[in-house]
């Protein structure tokens, strides 16, 4: 019955939110996106999320960030650009998952095993089944806005699970 409910909510779900593109940062070469609704149900967007992921081969990307980090913005920029979202789309189900000041859905993060989120964004990528893949590099992604293009398009294109 759980499955059910959880295939019924991924099937309702819209894909994965769709980040608002803002200009390009002030004075910055990446664009910026704010993708991180404070409304979302972030359980409910993750479980969703695994359902599409199991059902159509692919993982999960969660992106636990917030609307107010240049680091959040610019990751959730690159994200919706074409050649990201062409690379994207067959390989993952992204979530932004807001996580306020380091203060909301923080349960979202220790569910995957990750006990705190020390800077934003912090990136988790899933097997569908849940599992967290990339414990090592999840919190290294402080410092997206100021990362090469093809370095960041690289790690998510060529991604392989971490020992």
């Amino acid at each position: 019955m759980r499955f059910l409910f959880l295939l019924l909510a991924a099937l309702s779900a819209s894909a994965a939110a769709q980040p608002s593109l803002a200009d390009h940062a002030a004075g910055g070469d990446h664009p910026e996106a704010r993708a991180f609704g404070q409304s979302a149900d972030a359980a409910a967007d993750v479980d969703a999320a695994l359902v599409r992921a199991a059902l159509s081969d692919k993982r999960v990307l969660l992106v636990l960030g917030a609307n107010w980090c240049h680091d959040s913005r610019g990751l959730a920029g690159w994200f919706a650009q074409p050649r990201f979202a062409a690379m994207l789309a067959p390989k993952y189900e992204i979530v932004y998952v807001d996580v306020g000041q380091r203060d909301r859905n923080l349960d979202i993060a220790r569910r995957f095993g990750i006990g705190a989120v020390r800077g934003t964004p912090t990136v988790l990528i899933l097997s569908s089944s849940g599992v967290l893949l990339n414990r090592k590099s999840a919190p290294k992604w402080r410092n997206a806005a100021s990362r090469e293009q093809d370095e960041i398009f690289a790690y998510f294109d060529q991604f392989s699970p971490e020992p």
